[in-house]
């Protein structure tokens, strides 16, 4: 299982859901991207885009108004 970050900070929708697509379908089955947003936009799109893609998600508050979203990619 890899890990792999993904910094979105300061870029808008649909910037961070287009780099995380691209970039989960690069990664193994198990593996986990953690994507940094500051964008509430983002916040929203990327876990319900991941969700219905059938993966994994969690969202933590790193910082006021940042948030780490981190995605398992289960198929």
């Amino acid at each position: 299982m890899a890990e792999k970050s993904l910094d979105c900070l300061g870029e808008a929708c649909p910037i961070p859901l287009v780099k995380a697509q691209k970039e989960m379908e690069r990664m193994a089955v198990n593996d986990v991207l953690i994507v940094n947003v500051d964008h509430s936009c983002a916040m929203k799109n990327l876990p319900d885009w991941a969700r219905s893609a059938g993966h994994a998600v969690e969202i933590e508050e790193v910082g006021e108004g940042e948030w780490d979203i981190i995605i398992q990619k289960l198929k």
